[in-house]
């Protein structure tokens, strides 16, 4: 890394950057300096960070991650700001469905798809010169626990992040050939709009399967930046937890896993 390299304003673009893991990992991100591309589809609660950030926090921005021109729009508006540079790319928006797969609408499962997973391929797919552009460049993604082994009604959530991990795990080969880094962050459970009030109080007060703060996911994203690390636990036990299940699939499958949430 050269001198004038290493005295550039580093810069983030976030999806999702309005609330939970997003709001999280952008406050902390602008806390050290960062230039933050924020992005979300909720005007709102994107106007409330950008004015907490203050002036010249970044580029604040309403995004549709589904329409294909906006994503295009919103990467060219980001790389005029910082001089075609973008040090870490966070595709991180999401939504969840709950319910049984079979009873659940096809338009809610396309939905979820356009939203997870290929709304994610369309602003990797956009990004990438912006990427190879920078040094030491970090394409990240939040992906799941339940890209471990799936979870029973999140079925098509699980399957949106199994193949996020996928996506990753392929990208950190073809990317790297290019000085560009790809990994991802598998979250438990998260205190996000994703999790109802009500529902914290099912989950245990210790162990993998804790509620965890949305700035414990944001100290991994900047932790991932500056190492070669693929995958990405929190809490690091769920790390155990993916061996054993590759190990022995159908023991979570029947419930007989030591610790298994399933």
């Amino acid at each position: 890394m050269d001198r004038g390299d290493s005295e550039r304003q580093r810069a983030i673009f976030i999806t999702g950057a309005a609330s939970g893991i997003g709001r999280a990992t952008a406050e902390l991100f602008a806390s050290r300096g960062w230039f933050v591309g924020g992005f979300d589809v909720n005007r709102n609660a994107l106007a409330a960070l950008s004015e907490k950030l203050g002036p010249g926090a970044g580029l604040f921005r309403p995004l549709d991650v589904t329409d294909r021109a906006a994503v295009l729009a919103a990467v060219e508006e980001f790389g005029r700001a910082t001089g075609g540079k973008l040090d870490l790319l966070f595709n991180n928006a999401g939504i969840d469905a709950k319910g049984p797969f079979a009873e659940m609408s096809w338009e809610k499962i396309v939905a979820v798809v356009n939203v997870n997973l290929l709304a994610g391929m369309s602003l990797i797919h956009a990004a990438i010169s912006l990427l190879r552009a920078t040094p030491n460049s970090l394409c990240f993604s939040t992906s799941s626990a339940s890209a471990i082994f799936g979870t029973a009604g999140l079925a098509v959530y699980s399957a949106t992040k199994h193949a996020v991990k996928g996506l990753t795990e392929a990208l950190s080969v073809e990317l790297a050939a290019h000085g560009v880094r790809a990994a991802d962050v598998l979250p438990g459970i998260i205190e996000t709009g994703m999790l109802p009030a009500e529902s914290k109080a099912i989950f245990p007060k210790r162990g993998m399967w804790r509620v965890m703060p949305a700035s414990a996911v944001a100290e991994t994203v900047f932790a991932a930046y500056e190492s070669k690390k693929l995958h990405w636990y929190v809490p690091e036990e769920l790390a155990d937890y993916d061996v054993q299940i590759t190990r022995e699939p159908e023991a979570t499958r029947d419930g007989r896993l030591a610790g298994g949430l399933f």
